[in-house]
């Protein structure tokens, strides 16, 4: 399968109009936050970037999962839709390969909602703030972050959805994955690469050695759920 394949499934669906409109929402909270509290942000005697990234990331990156979990169910619910996924398996074509382009679609739409944040994140330090001269390092390489962060949370749940005929039932996973980083307590290193917590760390917030190992345990987490679904994908053609 191609990725231009699964593009064009989707073009019929709402997964594109749901992330353009998501990466839209998340993209106005550090915009309206700053504007609503201009006064308290530019007070605070500390890099404009992290500033911003401490007052509006969690609600962010809350949106950015939130969107994966949804785009997840979108996708592989119109594979299950009337059965179409075993009529494909009856063609010449592989489930890895369907799974990984699938990966690669969603994954880029998390991408372009987190464009989105960091063109409204520039924009907050240029209209309310003095960009410091290290501010465009600071901004692509915590944004770089946040993304390298969002793609296990992607597998994760491609893999989910490709396992469940029920949507609801890979929604609900997704949605108690995500309440699930509330009840993690903050500070612990072994805590914060569950999947679904990893997108809610920040570069600015991690130490030098701190980011280094969570993007190790990213990488980690990567291969670890990529294996199991090729193991999945193999069992469950030989049992049907």
């Amino acid at each position: 399968m191609s990725v231009s394949l699964e593009y064009g499934k989707l073009k019929r669906t709402g997964f594109y109009p749901a992330f353009v409109g998501g990466g839209l929402l998340a993209a106005a909270i550090p915009i309206a936050n700053t504007a609503l509290r201009q006064d308290v942000f530019t007070s605070v005697k500390e890099s404009p970037f992290v500033v911003l990234m401490d007052a509006n990331w969690q609600m962010m990156a809350m949106l950015n999962v939130f969107m994966i979990v949804i785009g997840a169910c979108i996708v592989y619910h119109i594979e299950y839709a009337d059965n179409a996924l075993q009529k494909m398996e009856a063609l010449p074509a592989k489930g890895e390969s369907m799974f990984f382009s699938k990966c690669f679609v969603l994954a880029a739409a998390s991408v372009f909602m987190i464009a989105l944040e960091t063109a409204a994140l520039a924009f907050c330090v240029r209209c309310w703030f003095s960009p410091p001269e290290d501010f465009a390092a600071q901004l692509f390489s915590s944004m770089g972050f946040a993304t390298a962060l969002s793609v296990p949370a992607v597998i994760l749940m491609m893999g989910i959805s490709s396992a469940c005929r029920n949507m609801w039932i890979s929604l609900g996973i997704g949605v108690i994955g995500i309440f699930a980083t509330v009840v993690i307590p903050p500070g612990s290193l072994i805590l914060s690469m569950f999947p679904f917590t990893l997108p809610f760390q920040t570069f600015s917030g991690a130490g030098e050695g701190e980011a280094g190992e969570l993007l190790l345990g990213a990488l980690v987490e990567m291969a670890v759920f990529c294996a199991a679904e090729l193991v999945y994908l193999r069992i469950r053609r030989n049992v049907q």
